[in-house]
């Protein structure tokens, strides 16, 4: 992205924060939908912090202090509320109200479903009244939650799937025709994905769950979404969070919590690091700068992909920078996936501890003789 589209870019972000007081903003173009099932009628029943992960998002996504959405913005279906009928219309309400220059934010916490549908395999959202007899018939299914997304017309939509619960083994009470896995596969979420601004964020990997600690009130993975949309991320202190934030702190603290739960993310054209909520009410505060990014970012380019020709695996060098290689997306050629890595770093993404410095001077020290590694080295 060069720098004029960045500044128009902020200048149209800019037009979702409009004064309420003297004191305080609004994320005035912020929408939200907000579903959680925990006593099913048919499937196995999930622990109360099901519910309470739901209260808590949309009581922060609200908050003047936090995210500052407009209360009549942010929609809730919890429990006996969530049938597929009701899921259907709030999709639909979104696809009919929310514009483009809208971000919506839309989060499940309950049970998600791997089956066969016509011989192929396929995810679904599994809502209260999913019945054991029509599995496929009473869940909304991969391609139609994915024809819905596809539908709402907001700029920047961001989905979090809190959907394989480690208290939800065996989806479906006794036997059923169709035996469900828990859980949504990755395609199917990179599937769910497509289409410009459109961020998925899955509390697990498909291996494995999302856990519930005992005595907790949140889930692991909402309890720290719910700290970084709290002001816990690191951002760039302009008063505004942005999904690589958001994600970076969860998929960071997550496996500190339980070593076996990976948050992960899925994206396909995802041009920048836009913002999703007003970061601590909107408040700005200083931060350190960062280091100055080279502009020949298509030389580095090049540079990367001859020295490591098979992508950011070769030699291991993502991961001696301080990046992690399961946040990328690789599944093309050598250079194919360097730019896409390339850019998910220049948007902030790619790994915590990963940054344009740090991935020069790994490479440089891998060839300390390349006068071009040198040159870009030397200008940070």
């Amino acid at each position: 992205m060069t720098e004029n589209s960045e500044t128009v870019d902020e200048r149209s972000h800019a037009t979702t924060l409009q004064k309420r007081s003297t004191e305080s903003v609004t994320f005035s173009n912020g929408r939200a939908l907000i579903i959680a099932v925990a006593d099913y009628h048919e499937a196995n029943v999930l622990p109360d912090a099901v519910l309470d992960d739901a209260r808590d998002i949309a009581s922060v996504l609200q908050a003047p202090d936090y995210c500052g959405f407009p209360p009549e913005c942010v929609r809730m279906l919890l429990n006996q509320e969530a049938t597929l009928d009701a899921i259907r219309a709030e999709l639909s309400e979104l696809a009919l109200s929310a514009s483009s220059d809208d971000t919506v934010v839309i989060f499940f916490s309950g049970h998600g479903g791997r089956f066969e549908s016509c011989g192929v395999e396929t995810s679904a959202l599994i809502p209260v009244d999913c019945r054991l007899d029509n599995l496929t018939g009473t869940s909304l299914l991969e391609a139609e939650f994915s024809e819905a997304l596809s539908s709402i017309r907001a700029g920047r939509l961001l989905v979090l799937l809190d959907a394989c619960h480690s208290g939800g083994a065996g989806i479906l009470k006794g036997s059923q025709p169709v035996e469900p896995r828990s859980g949504f596969d990755e395609k199917s979420l990179q599937r769910l994905a497509q289409g410009i601004g459109r961020v998925i964020i899955s509390s697990s990997r498909a291996s494995e769950v999302s856990f519930v600690l005992p005595g907790a009130r949140n889930s692991v993975f909402t309890n720290h979404l719910l700290q970084a949309l709290k002001g816990k991320a690191r951002t760039n202190g302009d008063g505004l969070i942005r999904v690589f934030d958001i994600f970076n702190f969860v998929a960071e603290q997550v496996p500190r919590t339980v070593a076996n739960q990976h948050p992960i993310f899925k994206a396909s054209d995802v041009e920048d690091n836009f913002p999703v909520a007003l970061d601590l009410g909107g408040k700005k505060s200083p931060t350190n700068p960062s280091p100055p990014i080279p502009e020949r970012w298509r030389d580095l380019e090049q540079i990367m992909a001859d020295l490591y020709p098979t992508g950011p695996t070769d030699q291991d060098i993502w991961a001696r920078a301080g990046g992690d290689v399961s946040r990328l997306t690789l599944t093309a050629t050598g250079r194919a996936n360097w730019f896409a890595a390339l850019r998910a770093l220049r948007l902030g993404g790619g790994g915590h501890g990963i940054s344009i410095r740090t991935l020069l001077e790994t490479a440089l020290a891998d060839f300390p003789r390349h006068p071009e590694l040198t040159v870009l080295v030397a200008s940070l």
